[in-house]
Parts: structure tokens; C-alpha cells; sequence
């Protein structure tokens, strides 16, 4: 197993371009198969979660070309509507396939998907939203079965605004005739992005952004080329690294109305944030205060995916600061790892009561998750001695060159195998 090593206590200055979102392109690469001619994704990022996307897609009869950071995918001879397990298992985000698969196809054949276990992500309000375009699902032996031959227009709500289940039945009714509202819808960038993708090969679709999404089908889509929107998520992750570490770095190929709610919190601290032409710069020096307290909620609210940066961060803040986790149950397991560290944190529900320490110390630790593996890194940066981080086959489904990225910026820190 791959791991990092971290010699802390170095502070972080240069610059940073920040890479397309994963949570934009996975979604756009599930929806490539919707088009009949050939797809040119621009600036795709290298990660494990993009690579097991593009097994599926050729598993599904996609022709699949990789040029640098150009991906190639020409769908004209899908035929298969069938998500193996083994790969189903690899990728929480195979779940996306389902509607462009049934738009497509007109039936998919599915196993439940896999991915990070951060607690319950039920996908019923996929399949209810589905069910109420007409489409005929049965679930038995692990698999979900999808007929969609008495598929039709609907006018429907979400009980929750749940990113998938949003671009889920985006996708599923784009060729349905007439007009289709989803209502409740969740408003992540990443949904505009999958919006304007669809547009660009001629769908028709709007309001995402909103909490409404209306799709007007249409009888067909053709190729195009999209460069997918930056990621919020990777670049939330290094912007606390810097504010913890102390430095100063500038983030190119940022959009600040994005992480708007990150930044109203780190504002607090005694770092300083500033955007000129397109580039902002992060310094930060010494200690800080308590966080104020976060919430995690659904977007334009303080996103999940952040959550345990900002707890790592807290760690070492000067107080007591307060985080609530209100999107997924298990995202503290990683609190365990922390506290091999050196940090003071205690979890009672879905609350993170964190008292600040001054000095963390390396240790051993392994990442659970994703972004929880993202922070343990952070915390390695920061702490004394060397910090080993294990497991980090979870990282790299989210974050490409993290150590790349790390050292570029004056970390001690290496990748090894």
C-alpha cells in the first residue's frame, strides 16, 4: 500500500492552479454516453474515482482515448446497459450512470454502487424520482433492473436536494418528450456545470443554479468539448493548509463566489485572503482563534467535503471551536486518527467540540475517507516530526499529485510505495 511521508513544520508558500472538480467531471463523463458523436474532455484530472469511470464506459462499449489532460470518449457503439459489481463496488459515483444509461438504452442493469464509507447515502431518491418519469424499477440480489419503455414528462419534487439524484434525472430526461420539472433540486456548482455540458450538445435544460431544473427533450445530442469548472473542494483543501501551516499562497483557475462560505469563516482568523486578476493570495501567520462555529449544510451552505479540513484545522486554533455535521453520520471517524496527534477533540452526535492545542506531534495514522485523509495530511504538515499517512489510495480518488502539489509549495513530503 501507498503512503505518504511528512516531515512537518515547513510553511507553505508559491503558487497553485487549481484542477477541474472531480464532482463535476464524473458526472460529465456518465453523461458522455448520451451523445452519439465523439466527446473531448479538456483538463481531466488523473484520479483513481475518473479512472474507474472510464473502466465502466468502456465496459458499456465506449471507445476511450487519453491524451495528457485531453480525454476522448466516442459512445456511438454502446450497447450494453449492464454496472457489473466489481466495478460498481470501485466507484460511489457509478450511481450517476443510471439515468444516462436509461436515456440511452431505455433500461440499465446496475449493481449498487460502492466509494467512501461516510455513512448512509441511500439512493432512494434516485430511484423515486425515477419511478415518477414512468420508469419501471425492481431491485433484487444487489442489482437495480430499469425499464424505461412507459418513460413520460413529470412535474416532481425531492424530498431532499441530493446532488446525484439531481443529475441523475437530469440525465434520464433529456430525450423524453416534453417537459420535465425537478423541483428541490440541489444548487452545487457542479450541477451548473453538468447543465452547460448538456447544453453544449444540444439538450436543453435550465435552471440549475436555482432550486428548480426544467428539461425540454430532445430527440437527439451531438459531440462537443468542455473544459469542467475548478474544483472548490481541492482548492478549500489547500487554502486551509496554508492557513494552518502559515505562508502564503496564490490560487490560479480559482471562482471565489464558490467558496464563499469557506471564506466568510476563514475571515475570522487572522489570515488574509485577497483577489486581483483572477489570482488569490492566502497569508497567513501564527496562531489563530477559535473557529466560529459551522454547520454543514446542503449548497450555498458550508459543504461537507470541508468539514474535516476544518476540524483539522481547529485542532490547532487558540479555543474552542464547535463543528456540526449535518449531511453525513459518520464523517467524525476520522477523530480517532486526529487524536493520535495530539489533538482534543470530543464528538457527542453529530457535534465536534475541538480544543486547540499549540503543537501536534507525528504519528502513524491511516486515512479512513477521502477528505479525511486530505486533513490528516494537513495536520502532518503542521505537526512536529515525521507523520506517516496510510491508506492514501483514498485520497487519490479525489486530489491528483497532492504530495506533487505539497512539496511544490515547500513541504517536506514524499510519496512511497
Amino acid at each position: 500500500m501507498s503512503k505518504y511521508i511528512i516531515n512537518g513544520g515547513k510553511r507553505l508558500v508559491g503558487q497553485v492552479e487549481v484542477p477541474a472538480a472531480k464532482n463535476a467531471v464524473l458526472p460529465i463523463l456518465a453523461a458522455c454516453i448520451l451523445s452519439k458523436g465523439e466527446v473531448v474532455i479538456h483538463k481531466c484530472p488523473h484520479l483513481r474515482d475518473v479512472d474507474n469511470m472510464l473502466k465502466i464506459l468502456q465496459d458499456l462499449g465506449c471507445k476511450i482515448k487519453v491524451e495528457g489532460s485531453d480525454v476522448t470518449i466516442d459512445s456511438s457503439c454502446v450497447s450494453g446497459g449492464v454496472v457489473s459489481h466489481d466495478l460498481a463496488q470501485e466507484l460511489r459515483s457509478s450511481i450517476f450512470l443510471l439515468g444516462s444509461i436509461i436515456a440511452r438504452l431505455g433500461k440499465a442493469d446496475m449493481a449498487y454502487p460502492g466509494g467512501c464509507e461516510i455513512g448512509l447515502r441511500p439512493i432512494d431518491i434516485h430511484l423515486d424520482g425515477l419511478k415518477a418519469l414512468g420508469i419501471d424499477i425492481v431491485e433484487d440480489g444487489g442489482h437495480i433492473y430499469c425499464d424505461a419503455c412507459n418513460i413520460k414528462s413529470a412535474d416532481l419534487i425531492l424530498d431532499l436536494p441530493s446532488v446525484g439524484a439531481t443529475e441523475n434525472l437530469m440525465m434520464a430526461a433529456i430525450f423524453v418528450k416534453g417537459k420535465t420539472v425537478i423541483r428541490n433540486v440541489a444548487r452545487e456548482p457542479e450541477i451548473v456545470d453538468l447543465q452547460d455540458f448538456l447544453n453544449s450538445m444540444g439538450a436543453k435544460v435550465r435552471g440549475a443554479g436555482s432550486s428548480v431544473i426544467v428539461v425540454e427533450g430532445v430527440a437527439s445530442l451531438h459531440g462537443t468539448e468542455y473544459t469542467p469548472v475548478s474544483d472548490r473542494i481541492a482548492a478549500g483543501s489547500y487554502i486551509i493548509s496554508t492557513v494552518m501551516c502559515g505562508g502564503e499562497v496564490e490560487f490560479s483557475n480559482i471562482i471565489p463566489e464558490h467558496l464563499r462560505s469557506l471564506i466568510s469563516k476563514l475571515c475570522k482568523t487572522t489570515c488574509n485572503i485577497h483577489m486581483k486578476n483572477g489570482i488569490m493570495t492566502v497569508r497567513s501567520n501564527g496562531r489563530h482563534p477559535r473557529l466560529p462555529k459551522i454547520d454543514t449544510m446542503y449548497y450555498p451552505g458550508f459543504p461537507t467535503d470541508l468539514q474535516s479540513q476544518m476540524t483539522a484545522l481547529a485542532t490547532v486554533c487558540d479555543g474552542t471551536s464547535i463543528i456540526t455535521e449535518n449531511i453525513f453520520e459518520t464523517r467524525f471517524k476520522q477523530i480517532s486518527e486526529f487524536r493520535k496527534m495530539g489533538a482534543k477533540v470530543d464528538v457527542k452526535g453529530r457535534t465536534a467540540i475541538i480544543e486547540g492545542v499549540s503543537r501536534l506531534s507525528g504519528a502513524e495514522v491511516s486515512a479512513e475517507d477521502l477528505r479525511g485523509g486530505a486533513s490528516l495530511v494537513s495536520m502532518g504538515l503542521y505537526a512536529d516530526k515525521t507523520t506517516i499517512v496510510s491508506d492514501i489510495f483514498h485520497i487519490e480518488r479525489g486530489y491528483e499529485g497532492m504530495d506533487v502539489i505539497y512539496a511544490s509549495l515547500g513541504a517536506d513530503i514524499v510519496r512511497a510505495d
